[in-house]
């Protein structure tokens, strides 16, 4: 029995061993089929301070440097590593795990190349051109900057250090490694990826994060994530917005509404102002036409201020609503930026979102109580702030002019150009002739401080009297004389002499400027400032006096007849 026992033992530790032996010999012809510098799996077993060590299914494990891992792996883990040597004279086995990712690496690359798939790697360095990209495994690729990003690089120094994706443009050339990639193109995918993905799956009034991108005059541009959205400077508040900048800041992560889409024109508007609700929508409750608020310049243009009640409640008071009296040329000259003023709605359109403000407004209109202020007759001493060829602007009150005439100056001179006897800062004294305040038109004189001497002169001479002046011109067409009062009158050409024979170029040459000489007035017209005078009609006059004269005393002397045949006769004699 115990010889059957001990044949039974026998027999089973054979088979083990034989099983054990077709083992071996399995894991040997495996190994024999490998070759040094092929590439293998290894499974991790320990893992040192020194070392790893991987079983790849040979007789004795390999060991590798921890230095040749950039992260330890862990006991169980599969390595990829290339079999240098089978055995060393010590009977080890001789592997590299630097050398399988190189091998695994070059075969990524080519496929990747192949495929057009993108690989990663790092921008280490600007370089001439470009920049120099680190793919791994000591490779390095040369980045072209015209492919380095999708949008202008204005700085290559920043985008030293960035990690991303490129498609591997070239491997080789001239049989030699020369690996050329390109980021742009990726990127440009994303930009399109990531579009259409935004498109599909945002909707209007959807809340969405982005960065500050750039800045334009009409807003500032968000990167929603390679693509750009728009957030105008109207939607950036509800108030007036002069510059986008000081609303949002370059870099600056900002949430935003959603507030169109255009998947055609693949156009994004954004707000922050619809985070809040549009205050025009209670404007009626709050402001009436004729209410007097208060309000700061936030604009000043050249028509006008942009006055801002509240925020998103921006009314335009128009330069002509400044002022009553005052001409404004320039809005800046009342108001500047930031100014807290007082100022009335004239009017509003809530749909336009307009409202009409008037500045003067708020004060006393002048001319309302003008015409008590400066009846007509009222004397004044002012100074003349203006002269036209029309007169003169005499200032009466800030903002309120008179205007002296140059007809106005004097009853009996003549000006022709009101700057020979006015001048600007001039103190003159005028009397008021008109004040019409619906036209806001005042008159001033000079001559009205006088009495009219030509009224005057009217009731004193009446056409027939005899009058002597002095010759002040000649002209072509009569003499001007000058009489008593200052009364300048004209004596026709055709009233100068009685001869039909003698020619006007004859009869004036008989008189010069300066001349006294007696006339006989033939016209008066004192509304018309007009006096017309004839040495014809004088002559005339006299000759017939003298007659009268001279019948009178022959009668006397005759007592009889005398006629004027006699007197001629006689004078004859």
């Amino acid at each position: 029995m115990d010889q059957m026992e001990v044949a039974k033992d026998v027999s089973q530790n054979s088979a083990e061993d034989i099983q054990q032996t077709r083992l071996q010999e399995e894991y040997l012809k495996s190994f024999q089929s490998l070759e040094e510098g092929q590439l293998v799996d290894g499974v991790v077993i320990q893992v040192t301070q020194d070392h790893v060590f991987v079983d790849v299914g040979y007789k004795s494990e390999g060991k590798i440097p921890v230095s040749e891992f950039t992260e330890l792996p862990n006991v169980g883990e599969t390595v990829s590593v290339v079999l240098e040597k089978k055995e060393n004279r010590h009977g080890e086995v001789i592997v590299s795990k630097q050398k399988a990712d190189v091998k695994v690496f070059w075969k990524n690359l080519r496929q990747a190349f192949q495929d057009k798939t993108a690989v990663e790697g790092k921008i280490e360095k600007v370089v001439k051109g470009g920049f120099e990209v680190d793919l791994g495994s000591g490779v390095r690729a040369f980045l072209p900057i015209s492919q380095s990003d999708s949008q202008k690089v204005e700085k290559a120094e920043k985008l030293v250090g960035t990690k991303s994706k490129f498609y591997v443009e070239r491997l080789y050339s001239d049989n030699k490694v020369n690996v050329v990639v390109n980021r742009r193109k990726f990127l440009e995918e994303q930009t399109e990826v990531n579009r259409d993905a935004f498109f599909n799956n945002i909707h209007i009034g959807d809340s969405i994060t982005g960065t500050v991108k750039s800045f334009t005059s009409f807003g500032a541009f968000i990167d929603l994530g390679g693509f750009d959205g728009l957030l105008h400077i109207n939607d950036m508040s509800w108030g007036h917005v002069t510059r986008p900048k000081d609303f949002v800041k370059k870099g600056q992560e900002i949430t935003l509404k959603v507030i169109r889409l255009d998947p055609e024109e693949k156009r994004i508007n954004l707000s922050l102002k619809h985070f809040s609700e549009d205050p025009w929508l209670h404007f009626e409750t709050k402001y009436h036409v004729n209410d007097v608020v208060k309000g700061k310049v936030t604009k000043l243009t050249e028509f006008g201020a942009f006055i801002e009640l509240e925020e998103g409640i921006e009314g335009l008071a128009h330069i002509s609503e400044f002022s009553w009296v005052k001409k404004i040329n320039k809005p800046e000259d009342m108001v500047k930026i930031g100014d807290e003023v007082e100022c009335m709605i004239l009017g509003y359109d809530i749909q336009a979102g307009r409202v009409s403000l008037g500045l003067k407004q708020v004060t006393d209109n002048p001319w309302d109580d003008i015409s008590s202020r400066y009846p007509v007759g009222t004397r004044l001493t002012k100074k003349i702030v203006k002269v036209t060829n029309a007169g003169a602007f005499v200032q009466l009150e800030e903002g309120i002019d008179g205007f002296l005439h140059v007809d106005d100056l004097s009853w009996t001179k003549k000006v022709k150009h009101p700057g020979s006897e006015l001048s600007v800062d001039q103190e003159v004294e005028v009397v008021v002739i008109e004040n019409d305040p619906e036209s806001r038109r005042i008159r001033l004189g000079v001559k009205q401080l006088s009495d009219d001497p030509w009224q005057a002169f009217a009731e004193e001479y009446k056409p027939g009297t005899y009058i002597e002046g002095e010759v002040t011109s000649i002209t072509d067409f009569g003499i001007f004389l000058r009489v008593a009062g200052g009364i300048e009158g004209l004596i026709n050409k055709m009233n100068l002499t009685e001869s039909r024979e003698e020619t006007f170029e004859d009869a004036v040459k008989k008189y010069a400027v300066g001349d006294k000489i007696k006339a006989v007035i033939v016209e008066v017209s004192p509304e018309k400032q007009k006096v017309a005078f004839s040495i014809k009609d004088y002559k005339k006059k006299v000759q017939r006096e003298e007659i009268s004269r001279y019948m009178s005393s022959e009668e006397e002397k005759n007592d009889g007849a005398y006629t004027l045949g006699d007197f001629l006769k006689n004078k004859n004699n």
